[in-house]
This record gives C-alpha cells, sequence and structure tokens, in this order.
C-alpha cells in the first residue's frame, strides 16, 4: 500500500467523520479514480502526434491510454464521426494513490510561478479538475524526446460534495491558493 493510502486510512479518514460529524465510516469521504485526458486538437492533421501522445501519458500514469472519439461531425473544425479527439487514462486504488503522491510532492512544486491551486475548479458533486500547461513537469518525460509541449487535466473523483471533497484534498496535501482579503 502507498504511504500516503496509509496515512489517510490512520489519520485522515477518523479526523474527516470527526470535524464532518459524520456516523459511518463508509460515508467517509474518499477519492473514488482519477482521470487524466489530453486533448488532442493537431491529431486531424497530424497523426504522429497521437503516437507521442500515447507514449507520454503511458509514462507519465503507468497505464496505456484510451483514445476518445468524436460522438458527431463538426464541420467548423474538421472534425468526423469517429476521430480520435483525445486521450484519456483512468487511475483507481494503488496506482492512483501513487500518482497523487507523485502530483503533490514532486510535479505541482515544478510548475514555473506556482502559488497553490485554485479554490474554485470544484464542480457541484465534489470533483475537482486541474489544468496543468505542460506535461513537461512531470519528471518521467524527457525533455529532449518532446515534439510539442501539451496541455492536460487531471480530474479527481470524490464521492462527496464540493466542501468536503477540499478538505480531503486538503489532507493529501493538495497546496490550495490563500483566499484574498
Amino acid at each position: 500500500m502507498s504511504e500516503l493510502y496509509q496515512k489517510y486510512l490512520k489519520e485522515g479518514r477518523p479526523k474527516l467523520i470527526k470535524d464532518l460529524h459524520l456516523n459511518n465510516i463508509m460515508s467517509a469521504p474518499r477519492l473514488e479514480k482519477v482521470v487524466i485526458n489530453i486533448g488532442l486538437g493537431e491529431a486531424l492533421s497530424n497523426k504522429k502526434a497521437i503516437e507521442a501522445a500515447i507514449q507520454q501519458l503511458k509514462q507519465i500514469s503507468g497505464q496505456k491510454p484510451i483514445a476518445t472519439r468524436a460522438r458527431k461531425d463538426i464541420s467548423t473544425f474538421k472534425v468526423r464521426k469517429g476521430d480520435i479527439i483525445g486521450l484519456k487514462v483512468t487511475l483507481r486504488s494503488q496506482k492512483m494513490y501513487d500518482f497523487i503522491e507523485k502530483l503533490v510532492k514532486i510535479v505541482l512544486p515544478r510548475i514555473r510561478d506556482f502559488r497553490g491551486i485554485p479554490n474554485n475548479c470544484f464542480d457541484n458533486t465534489g470533483n475537482y479538475t486541474l489544468g496543468l500547461r505542460e506535461q513537461i513537469v512531470f519528471p518521467e518525460i524527457d525533455y529532449g524526446m518532446v515534439d510539442k509541449v501539451r496541455g492536460l487535466e487531471i480530474t479527481l473523483v470524490t464521492n462527496t460534495s464540493s466542501q468536503e471533497a477540499k478538505q480531503l484534498m486538503e489532507f493529501l496535501g493538495f497546496p490550495f491558493q490563500k483566499e484574498k482579503g
């Protein structure tokens, strides 16, 4: 088991149950999965971009990504139904906690001018989406092998509301921006 998951089980879950006045251990806030997504608009004209992005996402996540395809034709973007327009990876259990630990301790501190992650990226169901402008902040990516700097989105899916999810993420070590005022 990962160090972060053990810390969550021993310290985090009991603290969250107490702070949120919950009476059942199964109702404690927890992470369900992490989804990493890369949009590939350039894949329509450059088929090699797909292969490069697959390799990079595989290195970042430790898992082979699946292609997301267009559901319908969009003539303004020259997209046809079935075209590959992105890649995604879903991480659960052990790989998820290993990825989060790497994200918090290694990747986020490597971002230029980093002042914390925004507080306003929660949706109504407690999921948090973090966008990164460049994939080269991950230590697995060799800067010399990068053909193009691509952004990616990391979505943390929880089983709880946004306020409880924020407390969970703060416990896991996510550095939120300080409130102004």
